[in-house]
């Protein structure tokens, strides 16, 4: 192996980080290749250790396809507190890094929250944006994922607590931002290929999530997969394999 390949090899599996303006260390993973670049948005308090992000890093590196992952401030390796995270600083710190570390045009990856962050980063990207992979997509679950009396302690300022043995936490300012960027009620001007896959026994986002989504996206190319026996996670080896093949087939159109 020539030495340049083996140093550009090593230099991929290592973290990195940029520095945002205000002094954010946000941390990321940068393979370089060829075709569009690929962007991976894990989910609410996630980061790019997760099964999905991890497998669609080592697919691009050995396909010779650019990629980027990142933590989010808050989470991972990243500095800062997680409770000030809220989607419109995360999607400022996607779109800085996108615009410091990538050339090429842009397939965003979203899991989850990511789902639905990928579409406000996708819009900050105008014409680089070559397509969106959502995986079990959350948009405006501000909304539909809360009941009124969590919104109403949400609304007092006070932090809510969900998803029985391990709590989870949704801080006001996180729903408040979140609240403020509702996607679904609707038309969101993207007109880029965008493929959805959704777990049929997903029991945090409903399916139905996906199907207002495709309906809410302005793009004539969208495409909703349910897979059958798939929960919130899709991470058995059958869902990695079909998220896998959806971003390269994407990829290879776009190139």
């Amino acid at each position: 192996m020539p030495f340049s390949y083996a140093a550009a090899i090593c230099l991929a599996m290592e973290t990195r980080f940029h520095r945002m303006t205000d002094g954010r260390r946000i941390a990321f993973r940068h393979t370089a290749g060829s075709g569009p670049a690929i962007v991976f948005l894990p989910g609410y308090m996630s980061d790019m250790t997760g099964t999905k992000a991890t497998a669609l890093f080592d697919w691009a590196a050995a396909n010779g396809r650019e990629c980027l992952l990142l933590d989010y401030s808050g989470c991972g390796e990243s500095s800062g507190d997680f409770a000030e995270g809220t989607l419109s600083r995360w999607a400022e710190e996607v779109t800085a890094l996108v615009e410091k570390r990538v050339s090429r045009p842009v397939i965003l990856v979203g899991s989850s929250m990511g789902g639905w962050l990928m579409l406000l980063v996708g819009r900050s990207l105008g014409p680089r944006l070559a397509g969106l992979v959502g995986i079990a997509s959350a948009p405006d679950f501000t909304d539909w994922g809360y009941n009124e009396a969590q919104k109403a302690k949400l609304g007092r300022g006070e932090t809510v607590f969900t998803y029985g043995y391990d709590p989870t936490p949704t801080h006001p300012g996180f729903w408040a931002d979140g609240q403020a960027q509702r996607l679904l009620a609707g038309k969101f001007a993207l007109d880029c290929p965008v493929r959805l896959l959704h777990g049929q026994d997903d029991a945090d986002v409903p399916p139905e999530i996906s199907l207002r989504l495709a309906s809410a996206v302005r793009s004539q190319d969208v495409q909703v997969t349910l897979v059958k026996g798939g929960d919130h996670r899709l991470s058995r080896d059958g869902d990695i394999a079909l998220i896998l093949r959806t971003v390269a087939a994407l990829a290879e159109s776009a190139s």
